[in-house]
């Protein structure tokens, strides 16, 4: 997978906060090498987090993000700050870039104890150093941690010089090496030499021409493991399996499709879903597993949030709106009520929801995913997985959550 393949959810995010006028976008359009966000003397020049791909080495592929001022006012500036916040959910790395002709200010002191309450590794970036007197003594570029073990460092530096940019750039690769894991999608279950075979719909929902991305995530994990991924239709599982020699090692379906899928499957062979992988690897998956369970006693009229970590084009047999309503229906025996959302859109407030049913989340990153799973447990709100919920509804929830040790 080259660079610009790699999708957001796989990159670590490096967040750029700060009051306003303290450079902020100058740094990134520095560090990025590009023209990424708009600079101007005027204050709130930057609307909305601006996010820019780029390769940071030696760490690789990582997205960068621009936030509003976080000391914005009025009406219009207090959304701009709650954007800017909100990107807290997602940043993997903070830097927080100060006005060195200023200093730090109350609005950086809270910053900074949101990263530490938050365990965002982060870096105090003191811009404008070239503004200050000659005499000014440089920084050593080390990484310290604090009393909370959240890893820090600070850098003087001069996004309008470039001084200090290289001190810059290897405290940020050194910080989200240490936030670097071993997680896998399917690779921790396989041995080199097995046989996976992933069961792909070719159905409305699918994007014309090109397999769906947690489709590719598995595909590429299982070939990493130098395991035989295959792939097949629904309609073609049988005759695809008649053409083995042994049967396969696992099988990974659509969430759609279990139901007929595990029927046409012998009772042996190891089954789960795409979705459930993907809750594994970017959530708490026995969280969502007491979520599901918590569907059974769901009431008439209660609320159940569904939502998506993407936007895309509904269909008339979308999952999300017309299919997840009628199994977890089917699940409770009553008639709840619905309430959707999608993209970078999930509530602060989960107390009108009775439950949450999420997506995979493949185009979240892991510590979106996990903030949103964190906000509903400390709300007391059951949130679950596409996948388990589909599962539970086809009453095959043991065997797809068995190959996982669940």
């Amino acid at each position: 997978m080259s660079l610009n393949d790699t999708p957001s959810g796989e990159r670590a995010h490096v967040a750029f906060f700060g009051v306003r006028n303290a450079g902020k976008s100058s740094l990134v359009n520095a560090l990025t090498n590009q023209t990424v966000s708009v600079v101007s003397d005027t204050a709130g020049t930057t609307t909305d987090p601006v996010r820019k791909a780029m390769e940071l080495l030696p760490v690789g592929p990582v997205l960068v993000i621009d936030t509003p001022g976080i000391d914005d006012t009025g009406d219009l500036g207090n959304q701009r700050v709650a954007r800017a916040t909100a990107v807290l959910d997602t940043a993997d790395v903070a830097v927080l870039v100060v006005d060195a002709t200023r200093g730090m200010t109350p609005f950086d002191e809270q910053l900074v104890t949101a990263f530490q309450q938050r365990r965002i590794p982060y870096v105090i970036a003191e811009n404008k150093v070239d503004l200050l007197d000659a005499a000014t003594p440089a920084l050593a570029a080390t990484i310290d941690e604090d009393e909370r073990g959240c890893r820090h460092a600070r850098v003087r530096l001069s996004a309008t010089t470039g001084a200090g940019m290289v001190d810059l750039k290897g405290m940020i690769a050194a910080l989200v090496a240490c936030v670097g894991d071993d997680r896998h999608l399917v690779a921790d279950l396989l041995e080199p030499g097995d046989v996976v075979v992933l069961v792909i719909p070719l159905d409305s929902a699918a994007p014309k021409g090109r397999i769906i991305l947690p489709q590719q995530q598995v595909l590429r994990d299982a070939l990493e493991a130098g395991a035989f991924p295959c792939a097949t239709s629904v309609e073609a599982l049988p005759q695809f399996l008649d053409t083995l020699t042994c049967l396969p090692r696992l099988v990974v379906t659509d969430s759609q499709v279990f139901g007929t899928v595990a029927e046409l499957l012998p009772a042996s062979v190891p089954l789960t879903s795409f979705s459930i992988l993907m809750a594994r690897y970017k959530g708490d998956l026995p969280t969502q597993l007491q979520a599901v369970h918590a569907l059974e006693n769901l009431t008439d009229g209660d609320v159940v949030l569904i939502a998506e970590g993407c936007t895309h084009h509904r269909t008339c047999e979308d999952i999300g709106t017309v299919k997840l309503p009628r199994w977890i229906r089917a699940i409770s025996g009553a008639d709840p009520q619905f309430a959707f959302t999608s993209g970078r859109d999930f509530p602060e407030d989960l107390a009108p929801y009775a439950a949450v049913v999420h997506c995979g989340g493949c185009t979240l990153n892991a510590r979106e995913m996990a903030t949103r799973i964190q906000r509903a447990r400390e709300q007391g709100v059951p949130i679950a997985n596409y996948g388990m919920v589909i599962a539970r509804a086809h009453n095959i929830l043991g065997r797809a959550l068995g190959p996982l040790g669940l």
